[in-house]
């Protein structure tokens, strides 16, 4: 019995003394991280003057198209021009079917004549007010209605270009799909997409040149002519409408271009590009800089780039700041650094 006793009365010792330590004599992981010390390298932030250069790239567009859909039903007689066929404005492009434009200009020859007999009796007090107004409505109102006819049974061209897409033959049935496609290609256009960092620099009137890979040695001017008015909230960026004179007509619609838009110089911190870190999960880029000795996060957003050099930009950076540029990737928002000169 006195062994069982002593056995029982060790195993009371042995759990009281545990209880004795409290919970705030364990060590705290998350002071344990804190406290830890990470071995980094910094470089001063210092302004430099940068040329201001983005490079862009767009596809080629005819300056203006058209397609050629006439207002009114029935058979095309015919197609006067084909794929390829250069236009002239007012050149004939197509005739549609003729029966309801002969009627109405038989029906309009025939009111002129109605119309004239009736102002003269007008005009001598022989009719009534009444029959002359309805006269003169009915004959204008024709007269409307053939103009109309014409235009469309008699399709010109408005402007110069060449066809680009021909969907019907002779004698088939218009059923309102274009008949041609009419472009316009001695002067093109394309629409580039400008970060909205650049917003208050690019104005319309701007001159710029472009670049084809077809003609690696050659550049081809062009200027801009609409900036648009908003911000794309997804993109963040806004579009810039470009005008190219191409009277040799060496580019084509639907080629792919390449420009770079020169916005003179500004002051920017310049910094290397591997010191500039990314959040997993999204697009936000940040930096770490050393305040007396503790890591403090900064975010940034990267302007241009310059083979390992990258702009940022922060309004909480000033000129001075230290920047870790190496042991940047073990750190933590303040976390003490021993930085290595």
């Amino acid at each position: 019995m006195k062994k069982v006793l002593y056995i029982i009365l060790f195993y009371s010792l042995i759990l009281s003394i545990t209880g004795c330590v409290s919970k705030s004599d364990q060590p705290d992981p998350g002071a344990m991280g804190l406290m830890s010390v990470a071995t980094v390298e910094v470089t001063p932030l210092k302004i430099q003057k940068i040329a201001q250069k983005i490079d862009l790239s767009a596809t080629l567009k005819g300056y203006e198209t058209k397609n050629i859909a006439p207002s009114v039903s029935g058979n095309i007689e015919h197609i006067y021009v084909d794929i390829g066929s250069r236009i002239n404005p007012g050149d004939t492009l197509v005739r549609m079917d003729q029966n309801q434009y002969k009627t109405t200009k038989l029906a309009y020859t025939n009111l002129s004549i109605e119309y004239e007999r009736i102002r003269e009796l007008y005009e001598t007090e022989t009719v009534s007010q009444q029959t002359y107004d309805q006269t003169e409505l009915s004959y204008k109102q024709t007269k409307e209605n053939l103009s109309f006819l014409t235009q469309n049974t008699f399709v010109k061209a408005d402007m110069p270009g060449v066809i680009t897409a021909k969907n019907y033959e002779d004698g088939e049935l218009f059923s309102g799909n274009p008949i041609l496609t009419l472009t316009q290609i001695r002067h093109l256009k394309a629409i580039i997409s400008i970060p909205e960092t650049y917003f208050p620099l690019v104005e319309e009137g701007m001159k710029l040149n472009i670049r084809s890979d077809i003609y690696p040695e050659q550049t081809f001017p062009a200027i801009i002519e609409i900036v648009y008015p908003i911000i794309d909230e997804a993109t963040h960026t806004f579009k810039a409408r470009l005008k190219i004179p191409n009277q040799a007509e060496l580019l084509r619609p639907g080629m792919f271009i390449r420009t770079t838009l020169e916005l003179g110089e500004i002051n920017a911190f310049m910094v290397p590009y591997q010191s500039v870190l990314r959040l997993t999960g999204s697009n936000e880029r940040y930096v770490f800089i050393n305040e007396t000795g503790v890591a403090r996060r900064i975010s940034v957003s990267l302007g241009q780039r310059y083979d390992e050099m990258v702009e940022i930009v922060s309004d909480k950076l000033t000129s001075g700041d230290l920047l870790v540029t190496v042991g940047q990737e073990k750190l933590i928002d303040g976390m003490k650094m021993n930085v290595v000169e």
